[in-house]
């Protein structure tokens, strides 16, 4: 059964889902930051199985809330899990009040956020080593 558990901590499956897929998997240096002490960490679970996560905060707009570091195991991909994530995440913003999402997407996942609505803003930015875009939706 799938289900999706938010804490207000970084939690153990959502770190080891992390250092999986952006630090083994891509190359990303910094992973961690100070945003991870105040964010709130989702993960989705197939029954006790860890299989993607992401993180959120509120942003410096009234009613903006900021989605990042959206992992996805590369064994459980090609599963719209995904998509799973940011439909609970944006549940969970409305649910406190939240108006709009942003993010910092990989250039290369830009194609896979504009399929849920997001719309790119600015420039192309570096990221470490790979090229970002903001994107920013709005939820109603």
């Amino acid at each position: 059964m799938i289900k999706v558990v938010t804490t207000e901590y970084l939690s153990e499956e959502a770190k080891y889902i992390r250092e999986e897929v952006f630090i083994k998997e891509q190359g990303f240096k910094v992973e961690f930051d100070d945003i991870d002490e105040t964010a709130s960490c989702m993960v989705l679970y197939d029954d006790e199985i860890p299989m993607a996560c992401c993180r959120y905060f509120k942003g410096n707009k009234t009613g903006e809330y900021v989605v990042g570091r959206l992992a996805v195991l590369k064994e459980y991909r090609g599963r719209h899990l995904g998509e799973r994530m940011l439909e609970a995440v944006e549940e969970a913003v409305k649910n406190v009040g939240g108006i709009s999402m942003s993010l910092s997407a990989q250039v290369q996942a830009e194609g896979f956020y504009e399929k849920q609505g997001y719309l790119k803003k600015g420039n192309i930015y570096y990221d470490e080593h790979c090229e970002h875009i903001h994107m920013e939706k709005n939820l109603y």
